[in-house]
């Protein structure tokens, strides 16, 4: 009896050795399920890859202009009239005679006398125009240079409007001037020339 108890004090023991101080069994995994798990997990992330991507939505088609012809009026025929074109000839124009004719020495018309004075301290060129006299038809230009304080007597010229220009280049007397007057009668005219303008007189 005492030994029975003794062989079951040593197996509870032995029982409690085994429980504790033993170390659990690894289980062991085999080298082709670990493979095909992880193919499997790779494929599972793919899938879910793939379905995340927004899927592409096609563009709506352009819309091609199509070339629409306008209508065309066809223009209404209207009667054709006769005209007889009349052509009234242009006068040509036509240079004034006396703006480049030379006054003559012994001109036509009643006689008189022009004295030109000059005034001014140097030379001058003094250029004389006589406007179309109405009886005789007399017109035309004569030209006089004259000295520094000098003087001309004209006696073969005729009554009438006369124009009387003056100038010169001399920079420290310079003249550029201008006169006119219509003379009358025989009696002596008097053109007087400063360097701003020509004064008429009658005698």
């Amino acid at each position: 009896m005492k030994q029975i108890c003794r062989i079951s004090i040593v197996l509870v023991v032995a029982l409690f050795v085994s429980a504790c101080g033993a170390s659990p069994a690894v289980p062991t995994i085999n080298a082709v399920d670990v493979q095909s798990t992880a193919v499997a997990a790779a494929l599972t992330t793919v899938a879910q890859t793939q379905a995340a991507i927004p899927t592409e939505t096609p563009l709506p088609p352009t819309e091609t202009p199509t070339e629409t012809t306008l209508p065309t009026d066809t223009p209404q025929l209207l009667p054709t009239v006769a005209l007889a074109a009349t052509f009234t000839p242009v006068a040509q124009n036509t240079v004034d005679p006396c703006s480049t004719r030379i006054l003559a020495s012994s001109p036509r018309g009643r006689e008189t006398t022009i004295h030109i004075i000059n005034t001014v301290k140097s030379q001058v060129t003094v250029s004389l125009y006589l406007n179309e006299t109405a009886s005789w038809g007399e017109c035309g230009y004569r030209s006089y240079v004259l000295a520094p304080r000098d003087s001309v007597l004209i006696t073969d010229l005729v009554q009438g409007c006369y124009d009387l220009w003056a100038f010169n280049s001399d920079p420290e007397n310079l003249v550029n001037a201008y006169g006119a007057g219509c003379i009358n009668n025989p009696d002596k005219w008097t053109f007087e020339i400063s360097t701003g303008n020509i004064k008429f007189f009658g005698p």
